[in-house]
């Protein structure tokens, strides 16, 4: 399974991005798949998760960001709105674990960088 992110970019704080995960196989999309970030000098830390239309958030996602995916696509989607400079990571997106626990996931793609100014 390969699991390619786009999306990332620079964006002033406030505004928008919807980042994509691509997957290789739809076997991925029907697993728990989760978004995670790392920011420099920190630990991978989970962001969101969606499993069987099920969704959960971290408590600074709650409200601002909006995990989605697309089972013909084999896509997976972070939508951010409302960003903030502590946003700023790189975000990865995550295939076949449990919850969000970073070491459980199995597949993961290469991230994709978020800088909020």
């Amino acid at each position: 399974v390969q699991l390619v992110e786009s999306g990332g970019g620079s964006v002033q704080a406030g505004g928008s991005l919807k980042l994509s995960c691509a997957a290789s196989t739809y076997t991925a999309t029907r697993e728990r798949m989760a978004w995670f970030r790392q920011a420099p000098g920190k630990e991978r830390e989970g962001v969101a998760t969606i499993y069987r239309d099920v969704t959960n958030y971290v408590d600074f996602a709650k409200g601002r960001f909006t995990i989605s995916q697309d089972n013909v696509k084999n896509t997976l989607y972070l939508q951010m709105n409302g960003l903030k400079p502590e946003d700023t990571a790189m975000y990865y997106c995550a295939a076949d674990g449990v919850g969000f626990i970073a070491r459980s996931y199995n597949y993961w793609g290469q991230g994709t960088q978020v800088t909020v100014s």
